[in-house]
């Protein structure tokens, strides 16, 4: 049976990492963040930034216990068993679905600005591109990810250069109230989904145990950096009630600094930015629902396998649809809200992990160990719990719901698919 190929070495697998985080969130959700925090978005990137810290900390150890593709399955099925590691499962695909959802609005807001086209058509539309692509060839996906990862990044970097003149020109600490620093925080967190996706490429790494944990760490210091810096220079440039009401915030920031005509160049950059991380989360979210059917944990049509294009047509498809549907659920703001709803919950479950494995499997071997510990408990797991938990918490009850009703949804699944609980 072929295997994947280890090719992988720290920079590349970094860079990966930074391509991942350095998404689309922040093109689209930092206006509604500024809204939520006022002047100090900064301080809730920081704090979303800390919360990744200590959930990046637990999926090193795990990843050089169980270097394997199938990741937090695999992690959570060692830990609590086939129950709890397929409904990790399912948290993690539509927690991909709805963000793919979240950013294809995005996208359709820039577009918007531009030539006014209809949002939610236009985030159809995108989706629809995006799963043709997938189906097309895991070659061609890539390669046009990588090509618009390069676009992304500039286009931040653009903002921190034309920022630099007008750092100074607000209060940094001016807040709307302490609980909404958090609560944009909450939201802000989508910014930085992505770095557990690095895990996923644990077989494809060169020395994965050793490699895993430093590129982890890397690639979420340099997008915190790089973040912080970004929402510093927009509040500087134009303050934060205007980014609130603006659907194409970093556009405005650079009409703002260099004439109204500049702002259709960042247009054009948010336009690749957002579509190449619909193009990578819905990417990934097939691959899940591929990998758990190949398991026999979904309907085993989801593994197939596309003859003449070797990719999972039934999962793309499906996980294409799907994404369509949740467009309709409300704004963007909601349906960013519901993608971290989910992404807290599993990262509860992660943290909750490494710490349960230290007692079950206290003599297995870690090339990397999360640091300070109690005897055998590890002390930053148990703050990865508490920071997710409280993010969550910050979440609104109407959120909450929707996630619920996933959840629920999940357990029936669950209940028709295997005949028992």
């Amino acid at each position: 049976m072929a295997k994947l190929r280890r090719v992988l070495g720290l920079f590349e697998l970094t860079l990966v990492g930074i391509g991942i985080i350095l998404g689309a969130g922040i093109y689209v959700l930092i206006g509604k963040a500024a809204g939520i925090a006022g002047n100090a978005v900064w301080l809730s990137f920081f704090l979303a930034a800390v919360v990744a810290a200590f959930t990046g900390l637990s999926y090193a150890e795990l990843s050089c216990m169980f270097p394997k593709a199938g990741a937090e399955y695999v992690y959570t099925r060692a830990s609590f068993g086939k129950k709890i590691a397929w409904f990790t499962g399912w948290i993690l695909i539509f927690a991909a679905i709805i963000a793919g959802s979240t950013v294809a609005l995005g996208f359709a807001g820039y577009l918007n600005a531009l030539v006014k086209t209809p949002i939610a058509l236009t985030a159809v539309f995108v989706i629809l591109a995006v799963s043709a692509i997938n189906f097309w060839g895991i070659k061609q996906s890539v390669t046009l990810a990588i090509i618009f990862s390069i676009i992304e990044s500039l286009g931040l970097l653009m903002i921190i250069i034309i920022g630099l003149p007008y750092f100074g020109s607000v209060d940094y600490f001016e807040v709307n109230s302490l609980p909404s620093v958090f609560s944009a925080a909450a939201l802000i967190f989508f910014a930085f989904i992505g770095f557990e996706e690095m895990v996923r490429l644990s077989e494809e790494t060169k020395g994965t145990k050793k490699i895993m944990p430093k590129a982890l760490l890397l690639a979420i210091i340099i997008s915190t950096v790089i973040y912080v810096l970004v929402s510093i220079s927009a509040i500087s440039v134009i303050g934060a009630d205007k980014l609130a009401q603006s659907n194409s915030p970093l556009a405005d920031v650079m009409g703002s600094a260099l004439g109204k005509e500049s702002s259709f160049v960042l247009s054009i950059v948010a336009l690749f930015a957002t579509f190449n991380t619909v193009l990578l989360v819905l990417l990934s979210a097939s691959r899940i629902a591929y990998g758990m059917a190949a398991e026999g944990s979904l309907p085993r049509l989801l593994a197939n396998v596309n003859y003449k294009t070797r990719t999972p047509g039934f999962s793309i498809a499906i996980v294409g649809l799907i994404s369509v549907a949740f467009i309709f659920l409300g704004g963007i703001e909601t349906v960013g809200y519901l993608t971290d709803f989910l992404i807290f919950i599993a990262f509860v479950i992660v943290n909750l992990t490494v710490i349960k494995l230290r007692y079950t499997k206290p003599k297995m071997k870690r090339e990397f160990k999360v640091p300070i510990s109690i005897g055998k408990f590890p002390v930053l797991p148990l703050l990865g719990v508490i920071t997710s938990a409280i993010l969550l918490m910050s979440i609104t009850f109407e959120i909450a719901l929707y996630g619920i009703a996933l959840l629920l949804a999940g357990l029936v699944f669950y209940w028709v698919y295997f005949k028992k609980f």
